[in-house]
């Protein structure tokens, strides 16, 4: 199944966010979890598409068009922070009470919205950027997720950084595999094991 990369865009909002809950619950789907389907990629994937600092790359399906993966991610973590913390999660807290949520999914990001937390230190002392990547199952393990990194990592040294990190669910324990395969290691000092670096120098593809 053949496919390509291109720059993510606005217009990809609603795929970003339709794969981002098909793998929002440790790389499975998560549509049990929610009445509001739309508030994972609201809270990973949207907002990389409309906030500054955003960077992204969409991968798509040749044979018929469709978006099936995403790498996104922001150049300067805390600014991106605070324009979140200024513009983006004061609508959806609005919109989305906690008063409103039955399901588990839900439950949480309703909650989430109101206490978005903070990049942890140590890993903002390690890059100022991070990413979010996220594949449909049908397109795993074929390398588009090795490809989708090389794309950032390029990307990203152009502009002028030499290293990107992520938060890892503990529960998926096949993309800790992923990440560690490519060179990502747990990051020093980090709050807790699923904090993980690249040092772009030390990208294995």
């Amino acid at each position: 199944m053949p496919a390509t990369i291109r720059q993510a865009t606005k217009g990809d909002e609603d795929t970003l966010s339709r794969i981002c809950l098909l793998t929002a619950d440790a790389g499975k789907s998560a549509e049990h979890l929610h009445d509001y389907p739309e508030l994972p990629g609201l809270v990973y994937a949207v907002p990389y598409v409309n906030l500054p600092t955003t960077w992204g790359f969409v991968l798509q399906d040749e044979s018929n068009g469709d978006v099936v993966g995403y790498i996104l991610g922001s150049k300067d973590t805390r600014a991106y922070e605070a324009h979140a913390r200024e513009s983006w999660w004061p609508p959806l807290a609005e919109k989305y009470p906690p008063s409103i949520a039955k399901k588990p999914g839900d439950v949480y990001y309703t909650n989430l919205l109101r206490n978005m937390s903070t990049s942890p230190q140590s890993n903002i002392d390690f890059s100022p950027a991070h990413l979010h990547i996220d594949i449909l199952p049908a397109f795993q393990g074929k390398g588009f997720g090795s490809t989708l990194i090389k794309t950032a990592v390029q990307y990203l040294k152009e502009e002028g950084l030499d290293g990107i990190w992520l938060g890892l669910d503990p529960r998926n324990t096949g993309a800790r595999l992923f990440y560690e395969k490519l060179g990502f290691k747990q990051i020093e000092g980090a709050p807790n094991a699923n904090q993980l670096g690249l040092k772009f120098a030390d990208l294995r593809v």
